[in-house]
């Protein structure tokens, strides 16, 4: 089963590199912003809970979709180009084992632990 979610992730993250393609925009400018939602990390200075919650905030599908059909609605092509970076590396970070994250610990998410468990 777990491979079979990893499949549907990867799908959706192409899935996002075609929807941009789509939009008009060129390939590069997909991969150049799909990291950028990482920001949300920069919460955890203020410590665990805000971190998650930022880091969650940014990284949460239903956000991501909500940004999306905002800029579909309001026919803006960047929002809903943030919105589609927002899901797609949401995805990708589901595809390589990162998950949401839980205020005890950045390393404790909904997908498991990442890494070595001490």
């Amino acid at each position: 089963m777990k491979t079979l979610v990893r499949i549907e992730e990867f799908a959706q993250w192409i899935f996002g590199f075609l929807l941009t393609l789509q939009l008009g925009y060129d390939w590069w400018l997909f991969w150049a912003l799909l990291l950028l939602p990482d920001i949300g990390m920069i919460g955890y200075i203020a410590g665990p809970k805000t971190g998650a919650t930022l880091y969650n905030l940014f990284h949460h599908k239903g956000i991501a979709l909500l940004v999306a059909a905002f800029g579909f609605y309001l026919v803006d092509d960047y929002v809903l180009l943030t919105g589609i970076i927002l899901f797609s590396h949401s995805a990708m970070d589901r595809f390589f084992g990162y998950g949401l994250k839980y205020p005890d610990n950045f390393k404790h998410t909904h997908l498991g632990m990442i890494g070595k468990v001490d």
